[in-house]
């Protein structure tokens, strides 16, 4: 496979950004340990890997209704040398008692993953009254989406199963928690909707969402915990608001099917991911399109005539911003930075199906058919003055109060991302 070597020439242009553009490399790959009894092929893929929030743990759907929860980072003999994780010393791992990897048997297929955030003091206290046989200082849990419709809720340090979810008719295909820390978990699913569950109430049910006519594939919240996005096989999305669960809009301009959804760190941002080849870049607060990604071909080998080997599975947002991550059916892994039209940076990979940023950056985790997860090295960037101040403004702005300001053109047209 060859790869367009312009990437290599597009390192620093148009930010102030201090960033050496490389080519991903593969860190680490994982694959399930085990032989299973039945037919390997079947329900063997890892629809879904997830980080912890603060970079301490990894959870791997690795298929037949397994999850593998992972300590952060990885133990040395998975990692070359020159790349080992920065986030604990040896010293204070052993000092503290280094956590164990755990498996999960599910039961079934497991489809979505999503860690809690660590939750605020007050839910901490109301989920040590629920549960009681829980130690209040193990409050970072993981929930489960699986093929009957059943969500399992899991405590991460010890493993022990929580909650049991139920309400949904289908596959549960993806979940996302509130990053305020209120334990509010939101569910997608085949059955064309979304539930809004409360895990401070016995994971109570408090809200459903309809109006897709398909299958739900995503849903995203964003980081200021006012918004949230849903793709299904759809060729538009919807915007909801997580203040009174009532739709905000729909967003359209995809040709196809829509199939993963991500704000920015920022909230001022949010990209969609489709089967036509094209990621969009929105502004959620207006509705407005402010630029289309497009997929093409980069072996000359494949045949750019069948739109489907572009056809995408996944995108997500660096940690600070600045970087997009996709994972189509071309066997590649795409880096691109905001303010270009073209990738930056290719990775070959065969049959992904999903993609997360390490929340410290560095690192890029990507999930396969076969049940294997791969890690790969992500830019690493210093991030301009200029950057730092317009995500600091738009975590509390929105578009229309940055437009109201008493401040020139050019500047607004920097904080809502029209210019970089």
């Amino acid at each position: 496979m060859q790869v367009d070597e312009q990437s290599r020439l597009l390192r620093g242009t148009g930010t102030d950004e201090a960033v050496a553009v490389e080519e991903p490399l593969l860190l680490a790959e994982l694959k399930p340990g085990r032989p299973h009894q039945f037919d390997w092929k079947s329900s063997c893929e890892t629809w879904s890997v997830a980080f912890s929030p603060d970079g301490s743990w990894f959870a791997w759907s690795q298929g037949h209704c397994i999850v593998k929860l992972i300590p952060w980072p990885l133990e040395e003999q998975f990692i070359p040398k020159g790349f080992e994780a920065k986030s604990r010393s040896k010293n204070e791992t052993k000092g503290r008692g280094s956590p164990k990897e755990k498996t999960l048997d599910c039961g079934q297929i497991v489809w979505g993953l999503a860690f809690s955030p660590w939750p605020s003091p007050p839910s901490r206290k109301l989920w040590a009254r629920h549960h009681p046989q829980v130690p209040d200082v193990s409050c970072l849990v993981l929930a489960t989406g699986l093929n009957d419709g059943q969500i399992k809720i899991w405590e991460v340090q010890t493993g022990l199963l929580l909650l049991n979810l139920s309400g949904h008719q289908d596959v549960v295909r993806d979940l996302s928690f509130t990053p305020s820390g209120s334990l509010i978990l939101v569910s997608a699913s085949r059955d064309k909707t979304l539930r809004i569950w409360d895990l401070n109430k016995h994971g109570k049910q408090i809200q459903v969402l309809s109006g897709h006519l398909q299958w739900v594939y995503c849903c995203s919240i964003s980081p200021d915990c006012s918004m949230l996005c849903s793709a299904a096989g759809e060729k538009s999305v919807f915007l909801w608001s997580m203040r009174s669960y009532t739709l905000i809009r729909k967003l359209e301009g995809h040709q196809s099917s829509v199939v993963s959804c991500d704000f920015s760190p920022d909230s001022a941002l949010l990209v969609t991911a489709s089967y036509d080849t094209n990621v969009i870049m929105w502004d959620p607060y207006t509705g407005e399109r402010l630029r289309s990604l497009h997929h093409t071909q980069v072996d000359p080998a494949m045949d750019d005539s069948d739109v489907h080997i572009s056809s995408l599975r996944s995108v997500c947002f660096s940690p600070e911003g600045l970087y997009l991550a996709t994972v189509a059916d071309d066997r590649l892994l795409r880096i691109w930075a905001l303010e270009l039209k073209t990738p930056i940076a290719f990775a070959p990979m065969t049959n992904g199906l999903c993609c997360t940023f390490f929340p410290h950056g560095g690192v890029i985790a990507t999930g396969t058919r076969d049940g294997h997860v791969q890690f790969w090295t992500a830019p690493r960037v210093l991030s301009s003055l200029k950057h730092l101040c317009r995500k600091a403004l738009r975590s509390f702005l929105t578009t229309y109060q940055v437009l109201a300001l008493p401040i020139p053109k050019k500047m607004k047209e920097f904080l809502t991302y029209r210019t970089f």
